[in-house]
């Protein structure tokens, strides 16, 4: 008798433990998305310090549910838009009332509106990113993304957390906004996160790099992680500029007439 309940059983908990790994990604997408309700939280109480390392701690776990869905194979059609929703509040929402109550809001309507617009845009990139996620070169993303967008307007602001008080500096904020927020919308090509790390199929050496990356925060977290969302803000540009140079070098090589080969003269 026993051992015919446990053939009843085994399908049951089979079934338990499959809802249990579908579930996993969703709890980390669930935890980006406190982390970034919590930011906005901080942001409008003041607390600058607290609200911009939550927005790379939603980053994190950004990271970890996609990472953890390929895994365990439970991707789902689901889960990408419940993640884009969440994206959306903490890359796009916490970002914007992070930089308005830090910087942006002696500007005025000039400040909410450049916040709005930020949201606009990350919404934008995060809706294009779904349609072409799938094809193309995975080697590069189509835009700045929007979590490395948020960390360029939470580094920012984590470095200076005192806040602005003058128009000269709130028109400086304004620009990074700006300029992330047109950069998101682009066709500027980044390199994916995973090509950035040298030596990624020697696993010794990956454990090298980490290791040096988490001495170099924990140095100086506020100036460090800054300069890393800056480099790597500023590394879709120079290769921008360096595909253009060679494009162009291109163009003139094959636009150069060819030398016809002289004639010698004691031949004839």
């Amino acid at each position: 008798m026993p051992r015919v309940l446990s053939i009843f059983r085994r399908p049951r908990r089979e079934r338990r433990f499959q809802r249990g790994v579908y579930l996993l990604p969703g709890m980390f997408t669930v935890g980006n998305m406190f982390c970034g309700w919590a930011s906005i939280v901080f942001a409008m109480r003041g607390d600058y310090a607290t609200a911009a390392p939550l927005i790379g701690f939603a980053m994190i776990l950004d990271t970890l549910d996609g990472r953890i869905a390929r895994m365990t194979g439970t991707s789902s059609d689901f889960g990408v838009e419940f993640d884009s929703l969440a994206d959306v509040i903490s890359f796009g929402v916490a970002p914007a009332v992070l930089v308005f109550s830090w910087g942006l809001e002696s500007l005025g309507r000039f400040g909410w509106a450049a916040g709005f617009l930020y949201v606009t845009a990350t919404a934008i990139r995060l809706a294009r990113f779904n349609i072409q996620g799938k094809g193309g070169d995975r080697r590069y993303f189509v835009g700045l993304p929007s979590p490395p967008a948020a960390g360029v307007l939470a580094g920012t602001v984590y470095a200076y957390p005192g806040g602005l008080d003058n128009v000269v500096a709130s028109a400086s904020a304004l620009a990074i906004v700006l300029v992330a927020a047109g950069l998101m919308v682009s066709r500027i090509r980044y390199r994916s996160f995973h090509t950035l790390i040298p030596g990624r199929r020697q696993p010794s050496l990956v454990l090298l790099v980490v290791a040096g990356v988490i001495a170099a925060i924990a140095s100086n977290p506020p100036v460090v992680l800054a300069l890393m969302a800056y480099t790597y803000l500023a590394s879709g540009l120079i290769g921008l500029v360096i595909s253009r140079v060679r494009r162009r070098q291109r163009t003139e090589e094959q636009l150069q007439p060819q030398q016809e080969p002289r004639r010698d003269r004691s031949a004839s």
